[in-house]
């Protein structure tokens, strides 16, 4: 089994990619060094990163900063087969992803200061260190014969780093603000569902005194979890479970459950479904979805007397209420 350590630089000393043996402090060493740095530090904003067109450009950089390195690793005046070298046509890529992620983030006003997502950090980190192998390029460039794009390139993707990490904090703030609102919504539903289902509850327990047949009333929110239960003196044992289980079907599937008996008989799209959702799903009339303006917002379920009364009471305090 080969070992990572062959203890041949442990004088000091590293090789070229043409094998010239040199001290690791040497220049050259430190400009291809400075490039693995910054192709980690991408890998650390990669690894935090969330943003799926930020992540792919990420995986695209640190692949071509593998031959920025080596092409910098080159000896003097070499042009290696196995190098590719960098050229205009790299450096116009990169300003293409800079113009497309200027066009989606918004002008950026004052200085800025990093950290507002851990992603954003690692690529302002990954930047600098691309500005300082920049900086150690130019003074290479004064002891030996370099291709000419290289400079031009990093100055680039310095660029592009930092545009990508603001494009990282403003889908962070978009991501933050689109949560709240949604908590506010959710939250504004649940009271509103609630109020509704207390309506609701009266509406049809004044109707289930009408008919003379008392009923269990109960009501759930969009995710089935129960948010009223009702029930009238001398009501059905059994219409509890049934009640609570028809609300649930009804929001489950947004549809009343007398519909959904139709579509579970023998040859019909959804014949069996009343085993799945662990023996939950009621195939008989008595369960509704509810409403709000056209919005989704939980099921009402009736129980109590025949299927027909169930769904009696049901209707006419929907109707009530709308």
């Amino acid at each position: 089994m080969s070992r990572i350590y062959t203890k041949t630089g442990d004088q000091g000393i590293t090789s070229l990619l043409g094998g010239k043996r040199v001290r690791k402090d040497n220049l050259q060493v430190d400009t291809y060094g400075s490039i693995d740095e910054a192709s980690s530090a991408l890998g650390l904003a990669y690894s935090f990163c969330q943003v799926t067109k930020l992540k792919a450009i990420t995986r695209e950089i640190q692949q071509k900063l593998i031959k920025v390195a080596a092409e910098i690793a080159q000896g003097d005046g070499e042009i290696s087969s196995l190098v590719v070298r960098t050229t205009e046509e790299d450096v116009k890529k990169l300003e293409k992803y800079i113009d497309e992620i200027e066009e989606i983030k918004p002008q950026q006003e004052g200085f800025i200061f990093s950290g507002e997502t851990s992603s954003a950090a690692a690529f302002d980190l990954a930047r600098s260190i691309v500005r300082r192998a920049e900086r150690r390029i130019l003074s290479l460039g004064e002891e030996i014969s370099l291709n000419s794009h290289l400079p031009k390139y990093l100055n680039r993707l310095s660029d592009l780093l930092f545009v990508m990490a603001r494009l990282d904090e403003f889908e962070n703030i978009v991501k933050k603000v689109t949560l709240e609102v949604m908590r506010t919504m959710t939250t504004f539903y649940d009271n509103l569902l609630l109020k509704k289902a207390k309506e609701l509850a009266q509406a049809a327990e004044d109707h289930a005194e009408k008919i003379n047949v008392p009923m269990v009333i109960s009501a759930v929110d969009v995710n089935g979890n129960l948010v009223l239960f009702h029930r009238m003196d001398n009501s059905l044992l059994a219409s509890i479970d049934i009640s609570v289980n028809k609300a649930y079907t009804a929001a489950a599937v947004r549809m009343p459950t007398h519909k959904l008996g139709e579509l579970s008989q023998p040859g019909n799209p959804l014949y069996g479904i009343e085993t799945t959702n662990k023996g939950r799903m009621v195939i008989f009339g008595g369960g509704y979805p509810l409403y709000e303006k056209e919005k989704f917002i939980g099921g009402l379920g009736i129980s109590g007397g025949t299927v027909e009364e169930d769904m009696e009471v049901a209707e006419t305090a929907i109707k009530s209420l709308s």
